[in-house]
């Protein structure tokens, strides 16, 4: 939980897809092995610091919806609302944003794309973060940070303080 008067992020890109099949739609490709393994990951982080969100702002693409369901079947205890939000598949930095600023909850996760979702990364933090991987923000890359805002609307770039980063020890394995 967050205290009144700050809202949490949880920004997480998608993790590994397969391209098993050159035939599925870009849309419809599901998580490979390593994938669903990173995303169990993330849950495993997410629940030992006590990151559980509230509410989950998901892309419709089937690798974003069963990157949160590998996070949830590791984390979380109540399920929060999850919306399926079109416009996240492939967005811009600032459509993310645009629909980060109609969310309702204290602590919200938003399961997105890149390159949008690490370009919206890398502009909140009030610091840049120098992590290599930050700035590649790979595969299920996780941007934990806390913002000194009363409700989402008021979200602006730069007002963040990072909490935390992830990314799942199975990548290049």
């Amino acid at each position: 939980m967050t205290p009144a008067g700050h809202r949490r992020l949880i920004l997480t890109r998608h993790a590994k897809s397969s391209w098993d099949d050159p035939n599925t739609e870009d849309k419809d490709r599901p998580l490979n092995a390593r994938g669903r393994i990173a995303a169990r990951e993330l849950g495993d982080f997410l629940a030992s610091r006590g990151l559980e969100p509230e509410e989950v702002l998901c892309s419709t693409a089937l690798r974003t919806r069963e990157t949160w369901e590998g996070v949830a079947s590791a984390v979380i205890e109540t399920r929060p609302p999850v919306h399926f939000v079109e416009a996240l598949y492939q967005a811009s930095p600032d459509v993310l944003l645009a629909e980060l600023r109609k969310a309702k909850a204290p602590t919200v996760m938003m399961i997105a794309h890149n390159p949008g979702i690490g370009d919206l990364a890398a502009s909140l933090p009030s610091r840049p973060n120098y992590d290599p991987d930050f700035r590649k923000y790979p595969t299920c890359a996780t941007l934990i940070v806390d913002f000194q805002i009363e409700d989402w609307s008021e979200l602006a770039p730069g007002q963040g303080s990072m909490l935390d980063f992830f990314t799942p020890a199975t990548r290049g394995k």
